[in-house]
C-alpha cells in the first residue's frame, strides 16, 4: 500500500492527520540530517501497529511530500 504524506517538521508534538487520502503528520524534529524521516517511520510504525523495516520512504526523501509505502505481507 502506498500513501501520500505531508510533513511538517519542527512542530510542537507529534501528531498524525487525516485529511481526504493523504496523511499530515507534524514532526518534533528538524528535518536536517534525515532526523525527521527516521521519526516519520517510527511514528507511522506505531500509528499503523507494523514494525519499522514494513515501512520505507518510496519518493520525497528530501522533501515535504512524501510517498511511503507499507507491506502489510
Amino acid at each position: 500500500m502506498i500513501f501520500n504524506v505531508r510533513v511538517i517538521a519542527r512542530a510542537s508534538r507529534n501528531h498524525i492527520l487525516q485529511e481526504g487520502s493523504n496523511l499530515k503528520v507534524h514532526l518534533t524534529r528538524p528535518a536536517v540530517g534525515g532526523m525527521a524521516n527516521t521519526q516519520l517511520i517510527d511514528l507511522l510504525s506505531k500509528h499503523f501497529k507494523v514494525k519499522r523495516y514494513q515501512l520505507r520512504i518510496k519518493g520525497g526523501n528530501k522533501s515535504r511530500q512524501k510517498l511511503v509505502e507499507l507491506d502489510a505481507g
